[in-house]
């Protein structure tokens, strides 16, 4: 029986990874995999996922106007789809993660959906929100923090490196404007205005 997995976690804990690894063993058996990830990040090119260990794969792009399960259901179609991975997940509407979930249970096509779970303020994106609620099985990803807790927040980073509360949920970055941390050093960061707490002095400033 297919179901809707979720992989979620903070940033750089190998999701990218994790979902062309998945889709490998897949092409492997000789099945075929369809792969999507968020039309608006493009910060490792257009029209493909890449991990951060220099793997990559095509990838059809999905805004929040795109029918999911019509593309999906088209292509299948056409050819047999055996796996639906879908990357940058947060970034789901709640519709889109509802036409995922019938993908599933119409299609009979697994979907394994990766990404974050909360923002740099500390709440849930959208699509996360729906795939922890309506998906048959939730995976954490684990990373950690400087300090060698888990790290489960997100802290945004302005132009001089500070830590700060504020703005968009979505501004796509990387490693200059993101930094996963534990809750403890996400609270002290914050409260501080500084990375002193994670880094020591020598990154604070």
């Amino acid at each position: 029986m297919a179901q809707l997995y979720f992989y979620y976690s903070a940033m750089n804990a190998g999701k990218s990874t994790a979902l062309l690894q998945s889709s490998y063993n897949y092409r492997e058996r000789g099945m075929r995999t369809l792969v999507y990830t968020a039309e608006f990040d493009n910060r490792l090119g257009a029209g493909k996922v890449s991990s951060r260990i220099g793997l990559s794969s095509p990838a059809k792009l999905y805004n929040k106007d795109t029918s999911l399960f019509a593309d999906i259901s088209a292509e299948h179609q056409r050819e047999t789809v055996h796996c639906v991975l879908v990357d940058e997940s947060q970034f789901l509407t709640c519709e889109q993660v509802r036409t995922l979930s019938e993908v599933v249970d119409v299609l009979d096509i697994p979907v394994l959906c990766y990404g974050l779970r909360t923002d740099f303020r500390g709440e849930l994106f959208i699509g996360s929100q729906y795939l922890l609620a309506w998906s048959d099985k939730l995976v954490e990803l684990k990373t950690i923090c400087h300090c060698g807790r888990k790290a489960s927040m997100v802290l945004r980073l302005d132009q001089d490196g500070k830590p700060f509360k504020e703005g968009e949920q979505v501004q796509i970055g990387g490693n200059e404007r993101y930094i996963s941390v534990c809750r403890k050093h996400y609270y002290e960061a914050l409260e501080s205005g500084s990375l002193h707490a994670i880094y020591g002095s020598k990154r604070s400033e």
